[in-house]
């Protein structure tokens, strides 16, 4: 095979994809254990480190961001949900085209992305979300005889350095204290950007940091009020010849009560237990001040706070959010989509098959969620107005295949046929016009239009219409605006005996009950 070049037109070294390179070191600068920079942190202190981490010294920075993720609670369950939400996303690989060669390359990427640990590899990738920024190291095999992917190992943020003359471009730090560029397809560089900027200033970790000083403020001064007002304030009192001893075995009984709940004092002494005031509103205050921080960092990470803080709305509010805003899944899902066609896919392809002019892609996303019955719906009101509809089209809408020649085929229902031994019907003479028009198979239009029209002939509804129509026509005539109608219309209904109207339409309905007991209506 003709050798290979890399993006900056240099031989790739194939030796280096088969081993672990930018792995810890018991020497030099990457060490794996970091510091702590959240002990004892101060406003000053945060604005400070990140200052520095604009000024080529993220590292303190980044150990911030990994002192958060651990003492933090929801901000690494928020930051979880969100990173598993993507990692967990069907992953789909479209050819470059129908070539047989271009089908080849789509199976071959298929074959490398079925690897069980890739949801764990796909997690560490998106690490960017927090930080601004992840690298991941390939390790190489060619056991049968093909580059394929052993294993993709997460490389702790600390050993990036960034090229001073932009901030951006990544360098791995070396054991000597320098620095290299990363060699292509060897590792998987990934920015997932909160704003934009230089990758150390893109992440999410930087708004946080503020919320998470200020909440630990918080919950250090709450649990200094449940110490002090968790229980009442004990209160020793001694009689004025007590002696210096019994003072003192006074004075060690108040102090143990908090803890034993039990003590022992002279004959003639007492403890009193004082119960502070407003206790109950100093203590909500620092609640509610810490469920602000956690909402604001829900907002930040998953765009929104329904599903992660319970505030109103309840399960229906719930069941329209997802636990990732959409807009953000689908933007992070796309971010990583691409940053594994280029880092992941193309060098695959090349070290198995060669430069092509092509190359397959990586989808990441839902499957789109089809509203089948809306789509019956339609089709049921336009197909019968005269739309034309491709039979295929619709099969590849709602996912259902053209049946094969031997495959059973499902039925519309047919209503069973009715007995050859049913008694005979009525004579005709006995029967309405209507049923004998029906039952004759004639065609006699509509029963009920039928039944309807006979009882405006036969019992004068213009008689029983008339009385109640003629003063309304009367009232709208002498009235001159609309508020005169209106009035005068209330109190005309008072007046209106509508009994005739209401027994033609009782007969009316009784009638349309008979036809539908003698088999005339469905």
């Amino acid at each position: 095979m003709a050798q290979l070049l890399g993006p900056d037109g240099e031989p790739i070294r194939r030796e280096l994809l088969t081993r672990e390179i930018a792995g810890p070191e018991l020497t030099g600068v990457r060490q794996p254990l970091g510091g702590h920079p959240s002990d004892g942190l101060t406003p000053a202190r945060l604005a400070g480190l990140l200052r520095d981490a604009e000024q080529e010294n993220p590292e303190r920075y980044l150990e911030l961001a990994e002192d958060m993720e651990e003492k933090e609670t929801q901000y690494l369950t928020v930051l979880g949900v969100r990173k598993r939400a993507v990692a967990q996303l069907e992953i789909t690989v479209e050819p470059a085209s129908d070539s047989a060669d271009d089908i080849a390359n789509k199976d071959l990427v298929e074959l490398a992305l079925n690897r069980d640990s890739l949801e764990d590899e796909l997690f560490d990738i998106l690490d960017a979300i927090g930080k601004g920024f992840s690298l991941t190291e390939i390790v190489w095999e060619t056991s049968e005889k093909q580059w394929m992917p052993k294993s993709m190992n997460w490389v702790d943020p600390r050993w990036v350095q960034f090229d001073r003359r932009d901030m951006r471009t990544p360098l791995l730090k070396t054991m000597d204290g320098g620095t290299m560029p990363l060699p292509w397809a060897k590792f998987v560089w990934c920015q997932i950007k909160a704003k934009s900027g230089i990758p150390v200033r893109s992440g999410l970790a930087r708004p946080i940091a503020w919320c998470y000083l200020f909440k630990n403020f918080d919950i250090k001064g709450w649990l200094q009020f449940a110490e002090v007002y968790g229980q009442p304030i004990r209160v020793g009192k001694h009689h004025a010849g007590a002696t210096a001893e019994e003072r003192r075995q006074l004075l060690r009984a108040v102090a143990g009560i908090g803890r034993d709940a039990a003590a022992i004092i002279p004959q003639g002494m007492e403890i009193e237990f004082i119960e502070a005031a407003n206790k109950s509103s100093a203590s909500d205050f620092y609640e509610r001040l810490a469920r602000y921080m956690d909402q604001s960092i829900s907002k930040l990470v998953l765009g929104q706070t329904t599903t992660t803080d319970a505030i109103s709305g309840g399960h229906a509010v719930g069941r329209e959010h997802n636990d990732v805003r959409g807009d953000i899944e689908r933007a992070d899902a796309k971010t990583l989509a691409a940053i594994l066609n280029a880092s992941y896919v193309r060098p695959l392809i090349d070290l198995n098959r060669g430069p092509q002019k092509a190359y397959p892609k990586i989808r990441i996303g839902r499957t789109e969620q089809v509203d089948v019955a809306g789509i019956t719906s339609a089709l049921g009101t336009l197909v019968p107005l005269g739309l034309k509809v491709s039979a295929k089209d619709v099969r590849a809408k709602v996912g259902i295949a053209e049946p094969e020649s031997d495959d059973d085929l499902l039925q519309p229902h047919t209503a069973p046929a009715a007995p050859e031994d049913r008694p005979p019907a009525p004579a005709a003479e006995n029967q309405p016009v209507a049923l004998q028009a029906r039952r004759g198979n004639a065609v006699a239009g509509d029963v009920v239009d039928d039944l309807t029209a006979r009882m405006m002939e036969a019992d004068g509804w213009e008689m029983v219409a008339d009385p109640l129509i003629d003063p309304i026509r009367q009232l709208l005539d002498r009235s001159h605006t609309e508020e005169d109608f209106i009035n005068g219309l209330e109190t005309l209904l008072k007046e209106m005996d509508d009994a005739p109207l209401r027994e033609k339409l009782a007969r009316a309905g009784f009638a349309l009950r008979v036809a539908t007991a003698l088999g005339a209506v469905e």
